[in-house]
């Protein structure tokens, strides 16, 4: 089980690597019992029913770490969406430069 403990004014913080919780999901759906699973490694059963749920949705990346998969998707997108507004005003420069009548 690793696992880093971050304190901060009286509150306690755990954080597990995504290998612990995939191993704990995979406990929880060989032993059938999801409460007594989550009690034997000393977390909530809820916390270990959210990550099943995780794994269940975004298998891929199930754990990003801060945020969540639908919020790099997002940023992603942004991103994208920035740099093809980019070209746009770049092309609408071009066509005023070429549409101009010579003197």
């Amino acid at each position: 089980m690793t696992t880093t403990t971050t304190t901060t004014q009286a509150t306690e913080r755990r954080q597990f690597t995504e290998e612990f919780k995939r191993e704990a999901v995979r406990l929880a759906k060989e032993r059938g019992n999801l409460a007594q699973v989550a009690r034997e490694l000393g977390i909530s059963d809820t916390v270990l029913q959210r990550w099943k749920k995780a794994l269940h949705e975004v298998p891929g990346n199930p754990f990003p770490g801060q945020g969540n998969a639908q919020d790099q998707e997002a940023a992603a997108l942004r991103r994208e969406n920035a740099r093809l507004h980019e070209e746009v005003e770049i092309l609408k420069k071009a066509v005023g430069i070429f549409t101009k009548a010579p003197r």
